[in-house]
């Protein structure tokens, strides 16, 4: 039916990308509708990757315990720093021409521009675009903030409510289910139409900075060595951040 109605791209959702369940789906898809594109993941490893990669699959989402309502690495013991993720896998994935979805970890424009710069050609924004006033939901107000209620798909409430959520962990046939994920809620940001181009435009001024003209320069300044990473000490970070002020207001846009 999808395939009739004109889809451009299938995305495969599971917290665990490297699997035989979806590397049968990818490889049945493919051998009956060769020319649709599916989008593979998660995973956060090369050798996590090359499953799907020889499978067939055209884009690959990055990304395990990172999201904000996300308790996968601290629960399961399992996952990956989203940085070193985004590198290794973009890394590997690149010399066969498949692109790298960032999914997990961005909380500001900066984690978008360093995902890009670590080799991802996009970013999923979950908390960050559920917060604005198109995101399904009411808002409410908790201490005077407008709020708006967000949860993980892996939260005992969102297994319980639907089929979708289980099969995602694999526990749709479990008595116990064990949770990797919370329920909480974000504070507004407004309209996405004035949201999203805040966004792209910090992205230019970022690019701007660093001395390159498109993203595909920025990823090629990256593998060439003329973009360099360093680590930061904690002194480092905050003086990087706002300090020695007694008060101050911050407005981002």
């Amino acid at each position: 039916m999808l395939v009739q109605a004109g889809v451009d791209v299938l995305i495969l959702d599971s917290s665990q990308g490297n699997s035989i369940y979806q590397i049968n789906m990818i490889k049945y898809i493919k051998n009956r509708y060769p020319d649709l594109q599916i989008i593979g993941g998660n995973v956060v490893t090369a050798a996590q990757a090359k499953s799907l990669i020889d499978a067939g699959v055209d884009g690959l989402r990055v990304g395990m315990g990172s999201g904000s309502i996300c308790i996968t690495q601290e629960v399961m013991a399992v996952g990956r720093p989203q940085g070193t993720a985004v590198y290794r896998v973009a890394e590997y994935a690149r010399r066969f021409r498949v692109p790298v979805i960032a999914d997990g970890g961005i909380t500001c424009v900066g984690h978008i521009t360093k995902a890009l710069c670590l080799g991802a050609s996009t970013v999923m924004m979950g908390s960050l675009l559920a917060a604005t006033s198109e995101s399904p939901g009411e808002y409410f107000y908790q201490d005077g903030v407008r709020l708006k209620k967000y949860r993980g798909m892996g939260c005992l409430a969102a297994m319980k409510d639907g089929d979708g959520a289980k099969e995602r962990y694999f526990s749709d046939q479990d008595a116990i289910k064990v949770a990797q994920g919370v329920a909480g809620s974000v504070v507004d940001r407004g309209s996405i139409y004035t949201y999203i181009p805040y966004l792209v435009a910090g992205i230019q001024h970022g690019c701007q900075d660093i001395g390159a003209r498109s993203l595909f320069a920025l990823r090629s300044m990256m593998y060439d060595g003329k973009l360099k990473f360093e680590k930061r000490t904690l002194a480092a970070m905050k003086e990087g951040g706002v300090h020695s002020l007694h008060s101050y207001e911050m407005k981002l846009y």
